[in-house]
């Protein structure tokens, strides 16, 4: 059974190290992605900017003699900016804002631009590059290239569409009453709060509430309209969705056993949590791999050889004393006695005769 709980571990770690590679992957590509869309965004305004900048130094130094660029080929596209500018490049993740307090149906009012101090309301939100659409706000003529006349059948060469907005350019417009009059105030700063709501599944609105800041006053959502279904010979009446057909009880299990198995992988390698056959099974299955291993296939001079290395083993176990020291023989010991007294009795006369010469010299 540690052999499974191992193989799950181990499936485990190496299935987070795949998701994270692949996870670091895909960061990679949306910074190229990221990288890409902003270079080709900048590429075609600064194309734009360029060409107005030699049209007017042109205009400039040749006077009367200056082109006319509303003349020609590109006479009914005078003036009309690249398609690319209706798509700004999406700004990375970990730089856009927690909460956009814009929603579809507000009433803003440009504080930047060209079209300073229009109010309208919001068409479009496009949370990833962080910009909005304004009706009737920051028009231009957009040139239609020839493979979208086909497929879109425009006639024209151009088309007016408003170009995004960014979000640093827009601010809120409430009404209030001030002194029993209804007027329209510019909110500078707002801030999202609660309580938050539960939305249906449909709506775009989100969940938390708005504020304004400083006032508290509470800036309310557009009201989304109710969608309209039909409903059809072979629909299910609202009242019989509703209705309980099935109430749960503690005494029986909610659906059969063997279910369970076609929900979830019986044999996924993630697995921790198993039966208990399965793990008798695995138990058995250790048992019966210890007792192979424990038993061994030898040729006659293999049991020779064997026998031999355990009499052996056996011979050197009698021959140590109960400190693992090896035990000596008595014929052994008493020579080692012997030879230690002829060695004391050789050192005493030594010193002894030393002695003697010692005092005939004094």
């Amino acid at each position: 059974m540690d052999k499974v709980i191992r193989r799950a571990a181990s499936a485990r770690k190496q299935a987070q190290a795949k998701a994270f590679r692949q996870q670091k992957t895909t960061e990679l590509i949306d910074r190229q992605q990221v990288l890409r869309a902003r270079k080709d965004y900048n590429k075609s305004l600064m194309t734009r900017m360029k060409e107005s900048r030699q049209a007017r130094w042109e205009d400039w130094q040749k006077g009367e003699l200056a082109p006319m660029r509303h003349v020609g080929p590109d006479a009914t596209s005078y003036g009309s900016v690249d398609v690319a500018l209706l798509h700004p490049p999406a700004i990375p993740k970990h730089l856009r804002r927690k909460v956009i307090l814009f929603a579809e149906g507000d009433r803003v009012c440009v504080i930047r631009g060209r079209d300073k101090g229009k109010i309208n309301e919001i068409t479009q939100v496009n949370r990833d590059s962080e910009t909005v659409i304004v009706k009737d706000v920051n028009v231009t003529d957009i040139h239609v290239p020839a493979w979208a006349k086909a497929s879109m059948g425009i006639q024209t060469d151009t088309i007016a569409q408003p170009l995004p907005i960014p979000l640093d350019n827009i601010r809120h417009v409430i009404a209030l009453d001030v002194n029993n009059t209804t007027k329209d105030h510019i909110v500078q700063h707002a801030y999202a709060g609660g309580p938050y709501m539960e939305r249906s599944f449909d709506s775009k609105l989100p969940r938390f509430s708005r504020y304004v800041s400083g006032l508290d006053i509470e800036i309310p959502w557009p009201t989304e309209p109710e969608p309209q279904h039909d409903v059809g010979e072979f629909d299910t009446r609202g009242n019989e969705v509703s209705k309980v057909s099935w109430i749960p009880s503690l005494d029986a299990p909610p659906f059969p056993s063997t279910v369970i198995d076609e929900l979830r992988n019986k044999f996924s390698r993630f697995r921790t949590r198993h039966d208990e056959e399965y793990v008798k099974k695995m138990v058995m299955e250790e048992y019966r791999q210890e007792y192979l291993k424990s038993q061994t296939l030898l040729t006659p001079k293999g049991e020779l050889k064997q026998a031999r290395a355990l009499r052996n083993a056996a011979t050197k176990a009698q021959a140590l004393d109960s400190n693992g020291n090896v035990k000596m023989e008595k014929e052994t010991a008493q020579f080692i006695g012997d030879f230690m007294r002829k060695l004391q009795l050789n050192q005493a006369k030594s010193v002894s005769d030393k002695a003697a010469k010692a005092q005939v010299t004094a």
